[in-house]
């Protein structure tokens, strides 16, 4: 029954994307909006801790962000935030709830998007389902700057598909030789398969700031030799105690324990994002980040 909802939800969503140069006119933005991927390759990296602490702390700054939690099958961005959606994207797929209907308030001003847990059809949509999903993004606000686009772990075709559309990708990395080998395959495909050649590294949970330069330059003396990319330095964040103890009682470590050392060092790489210019080539538009949804599902539905 589930799966069945689900289709006759995408298909009335996919009617309505028919007039898809309506849809794109009615979100156009009056400023542009800067829309970033939050990535690993692998899982047990903190991505999704980076994605919501990053979130709130642009948010202090006076941004207007929404998170959008684009892990289908095993969501937890409202888990790590202490919230208790009783609607997410499954019923925004289905056709019961908008997407202005699911966004829930979280601290300092971010909108939340949840999406679903344990329902395993969600974690395997095809390119149709995941473009009507991001066609419902035209509901948004038109004052948003920021929409971080939260991953699932992993290279399954909806992380790749989310992390093409996007203009900004962040790739989260550790001190684990399965992180720096997840990455690097990561970005070789995207690279390889899909032309993406620009790429931020963010180091999590270092012992030193130095740990987490010589982690980028790991990564980095690799890429040079093989792919052709070009990498950024995000910045890192410290291995601290405070983070855990945020963790345990569901609220981001920026807002719990505003002096920590990772509290600082996230406000320092949100100010570093902050600062990045939107690169006008890639339409710097929420409209864009449809767009190309919609195209990459045209396009692997003709293949």
């Amino acid at each position: 029954m589930m799966r069945l909802a689900l289709k006759d939800g995408w298909q009335r969503a996919m009617h309505k994307q028919l007039d898809q140069a309506a849809g794109i006119r009615k979100m156009k933005q009056v400023k542009p909006v800067r829309v970033i991927a939050v990535t690993s390759g692998k899982g047990g990296v903190g991505k999704t801790n980076l994605s919501v602490n990053l979130g709130v702390s642009l948010s202090k700054m006076g941004r207007k962000v929404a998170l959008l939690d684009a892990d289908m099958g095993l969501a937890n961005v409202d888990i790590l935030l202490g919230m208790h959606p009783k609607f997410n994207l499954s019923h925004v797929l289905s056709g019961q709830k908008t997407l202005a209907e699911i966004t829930e308030t979280g601290p300092g001003g971010l909108r939340v998007i949840p999406a679903s847990s344990g329902i395993q059809h969600m974690s395997e949509l095809n390119n149709i389902e995941q473009a009507a999903i991001v066609h419902a993004f035209s509901e948004l606000d038109k004052d948003l700057d920021v929409l971080i686009v939260d991953t699932a772990a992993g290279i399954s075709g909806s992380v790749v598909n989310f992390a093409r559309a996007c203009q900004e990708v962040i790739v989260v990395v550790c001190d684990e030789p399965t992180s720096l080998t997840d990455a690097y395959a990561f970005m070789k495909l995207l690279n390889r398969d899909y032309g993406l050649f620009q790429f931020h590294v963010l180091a999590n949970m270092v012992q030193s700031p130095q740990q987490g330069q010589n982690l980028f330059n790991k990564l980095s003396k690799v890429t040079d030799r093989y792919l052709d990319v070009a990498l950024t330095y995000a910045g890192a964040i410290p291995f601290d105690e405070y983070l855990r103890k945020s963790v345990q009682k569901q609220t981001a470590v920026v807002e719990a324990f505003p002096h920590s050392k990772s509290a600082q060092a996230f406000k320092s790489v949100a100010q570093r994002i902050n600062s990045w210019p939107i690169r006008s080539q890639t339409g710097g538009h929420l409209e864009f980040f449809v767009e190309r949804m919609i195209k990459y599902e045209t396009q692997e539905s003709a293949a």
